[in-house]
């Protein structure tokens, strides 16, 4: 089915994470205080096309449809972690609805990929960058919002309706991807003068 949508390249990876906010939890300047997450955190989501999440916040917003689902490489905490000598951070903290581990997820910006967690599959176009905000320094640890920059995941347009679940998972891709770059910056080129 993948390579018939033009998606050749197959990798096995684990959804460790999945989010649906019905609010902004990250309003406003950060005080100190971690926002109450009560919740959100959730063992599958309902994707639908050029909708969203259903139940999320930006679901259905005519301004969200083009970054409706946002994605993220575990290991782009994992990264941050070592850089900042922190203890484990939680990668759900950094408020993206689904966390892959195994996966170089900022090499999918602009790139359609789909993911299979056994329930068929959810196809998406992947965007601009979903860039950190200042409470990763607060919900994090000093320095996260600096450290995440270049790979703080994916902002994707839904094209199927699906489900994703916790678990293992299929992801294929458009463009071959090196699992190992998974914790990787990807830093802007400079323009030429």
């Amino acid at each position: 089915m993948s390579e018939s949508l033009g998606l050749p390249h197959r990798y096995d990876v684990e959804v460790v994470g999945l989010l649906v906010s019905p609010v902004h939890r990250y309003d406003g300047r950060p005080d100190g205080a971690v926002p109450r997450q009560d919740g959100d955190r959730v063992d599958r989501v309902e994707v639908r096309a050029g909708h969203g999440i259903l139940g999320d916040r930006y679901a259905g917003r005519p301004a969200h449809r083009d970054a409706a689902v946002t994605v993220l490489a575990a290991e782009s905490v994992e990264a941050l972690t070592a850089e900042l000598g922190a203890g484990l951070l939680d990668p759900l903290l950094t408020r993206r609805n689904v966390v892959l581990r195994g996966a170089e997820v900022e090499a999918l910006r602009g790139e359609r990929f789909a993911l299979d967690c056994g329930g068929g599959v959810v196809l998406l176009q992947g965007g601009r960058p979903a860039n950190p905000c200042a409470w990763l320094d607060t919900v994090l640890a000093p320095g996260a919002h600096r450290g995440m920059r270049g790979r703080g995941g994916v902002r994707c347009t839904p094209l199927s309706d699906g489900v994703l679940r916790l678990g293992p998972a299929v992801l294929t891709s458009a463009v071959p991807l090196d699992p190992v770059r998974a914790g990787d910056a990807v830093r802007p080129v400079a323009r030429p003068r």
